[in-house]
């Protein structure tokens, strides 16, 4: 190919030297000029170009690494039960079956243990462990509440004989509560509840004092009110009268302290335990912790590393299934309320549970159907006992929905 008086054309530009000039969004005479400073400039901003990617993309892996490991830590931090798994599982014949399959019950248990760090300065470590606190939390089906029934550490129950921590069984026989996990751990216990109750335990969760105490420091602590100043050697308590925000050391005595809050009873103790854990999950859910992966992380960590579990809840992903629903449970539909008892026959020192008011809550809860609580209001003269429990009880009146003493999470501790 020649140009007019037969000179030479240049030679066209090959396929692949045009794409490339394109791509860099230059055109073929453009890149006839390169040695020019428009040529200098395009350079330069091709260079930053590749190192903005390269930059962009080493954020986004990084961002990836660090989330993966953060999940990895939390994950790693749950201890899981296969004990208690093992024993169940050797009497599943014997246990409640589901009545309704996509309810939940979680067997929520408060271990006196000295054992371990953090635990020893509470007394002497004896090898032995009880349930300072069980409560039966039950989700309901449809996800719209939560109800949390506590159950008295002295209440008098048939404990199943159970294999014991240290080897051998134990016989059954008619006990306090609370030495179910003392003989046989968290098995024991779970089997005492379910032969009391007939609800099937779905899940369990064990903490000891050192995860209470991380978990309330974990939100920045809870508020409380006090009507009068508090001195609890046995507690470590020592807390001014009025509104405060108890750090985790603090709220510990205040759920434990028994001789010098109120009247000294178990009794009132479980209240104000119900107070307390409802004023925590109302803060969790009122101060964006949920929401909010510098105030979550946190909570999670410390939760992660407090609790044991069983198979069934011993990941973050079910932890978090677990967190998303009683997020998305109003505070006023999470409630709070105390097995209906009364002093046991033999023993005022003692509890016994009042029938047919206990039997008709367990059965609203194995049946998932609703139940109300309402916060009770002492009356002059009503015959309550020196410990603070009522000489008798009777059961609620037989409307649609039974209605039973308690408070929900929307009240807090200084309703």
């Amino acid at each position: 190919m020649t140009d007019r008086a037969g000179t030479p054309a240049e030679p066209d530009p090959e396929p692949e030297q045009e794409r490339e000039q394109e791509q860099e969004g230059e055109s073929p005479a453009a890149a006839d000029a390169g040695d020019g400073a428009s040529g200098t400039a395009a350079a330069r901003r091709r260079h930053w170009l590749r190192w903005g990617c390269l930059g962009v993309s080493v954020v986004l892996l990084g961002a990836a690494g660090t989330g993966w490991w953060f999940y990895r830590k939390l994950d790693d931090n749950i201890t899981t039960d296969t004990t208690a798994a093992d024993e169940l599982r050797r009497y599943e014949r014997e246990r409640p079956t589901s009545v309704v399959a996509a309810a939940r019950n979680i067997l929520l248990i408060g271990s006196d243990t000295r054992s371990g760090e953090g635990n020893r300065k509470y007394g002497r470590d004896k090898g032995t462990q009880r349930s300072d606190t069980v409560i039966l939390l039950h989700l309901a089906a449809d996800e719209s509440s939560a109800t949390a029934v506590s159950i008295p550490r002295d209440l008098m129950v048939t404990i199943p004989s159970c294999a014991r921590t240290e080897g051998g069984r134990t016989r059954e026989r008619l006990a306090q509560f609370n030495w179910a996990f003392e003989w046989g751990g968290t098995a024991c216990t779970i089997r005492t509840v379910e032969k009391l109750t007939g609800i099937r335990v779905d899940h369990h969760m064990v903490i000891d004092f050192r995860g209470f105490k991380k978990m309330v420091d974990a939100v920045d602590g809870v508020e409380v009110c006090l009507k009068e100043p508090v001195d609890d050697s046995d507690a470590k308590l020592k807390l001014p009268a009025g509104r405060q925000t108890l750090n985790g050391e603090q709220a510990l005595g205040f759920v434990r302290a028994r001789k010098s809050l109120g009247n000294g009873s178990d009794t009132e103790r479980m209240d104000r335990q119900q107070m307390f854990l409802g004023a925590l999950v109302n803060k969790v859910q009122s101060d964006g912790v949920l929401l909010n992966p510098t105030k979550l992380y946190p909570v999670l960590d410390a939760a992660t590393k407090s609790i044991t579990t069983d198979p069934g809840l011993d990941s973050l992903r079910d932890l978090y299934d677990l967190a998303r629903t009683m997020r998305a449970i109003p505070t006023e539909k999470v409630q709070f309320l105390t097995v209906p008892r009364r002093p046991y026959t033999y023993n005022a020192n003692r509890d016994e549970l009042v029938q047919p008011a206990a039997s008709e809550l367990f059965r609203q809860l194995r049946e998932d159907r609703p139940v109300l609580v309402t916060k009770p209001e002492p009356e002059e003269g009503s015959g309550a006992s020196s410990d603070g429990k009522p000489d008798d009880a009777e059961s609620p009146a037989p409307t649609a929905t039974p209605t039973f003493p308690g408070r929900n999470a929307a009240e807090g501790v200084c309703s």
